[in-house]
């Protein structure tokens, strides 16, 4: 399966063992990490889970470049398959880019997940403090279903994607 999904301004592809360090320095920005689960500061550990992904073959973890530059500009990844439904999550996006990059790189996961690989469905959860992203899924028409102490759970359907599409595409598909 091509891991490798071009936008018009930036592409999404498969990560690499020469993006750990990129990724665990995402990781630990304390003003990127704050609704993130803790992670190792050792680059082998980071090396070694991206490894253990290459072997895997239900999920997909992508780094986000610039499509003119190839700079990485941040990470994304689609996981926790269940039937017909995926979750995506550790999306991070490094300070100074673009503002586009958040708003294309979701179009583009959803377009891979829903039309590429065939999911129809989307389960995710947003801590409850990260007001900025609980309101971007909500512009999008995700669906609140449920809340824990310290998360609020949303599904989001192919239907509610295709509503949305329209409005998106020409933005930022190619």
């Amino acid at each position: 399966m091509n891991k490798f999904i071009a936008g018009k301004t930036i592409n999404l592809r498969d990560i690499e063992i020469k993006d750990a360090e990129f990724t665990l320095n995402l990781r630990l920005n304390s003003k990127k990490n704050k609704f993130l689960n803790q992670t190792s500061k050792d680059l082998e550990k980071q090396i070694e889970y991206i490894k253990r992904y290459k072997n895997l073959n239900n999920e997909w973890y992508f780094i986000i470049e610039n499509k003119a530059s190839l700079e990485p500009l941040g990470t994304v990844r689609i996981y926790d398959v269940i039937g017909n439904s995926f979750c995506w999550g550790s999306w991070i996006i490094k300070e100074n880019a673009p503002l586009i990059t958040a708003l294309e790189s979701a179009i583009l996961i959803y377009e891979y997940a829903f039309y590429n690989l065939g999911f129809d469905h989307v389960h995710f959860d947003v801590r409850k403090e990260n007001l900025r992203v609980k309101a971007f899924h909500e512009r999008f028409g995700a669906t609140k279903t449920r809340e824990t102490g310290l998360d609020i759970l949303y599904e989001y359907t192919k239907q509610d994607y295709e509503k949305i599409r329209e409005k998106y595409k020409n933005k930022v598909l190619k």
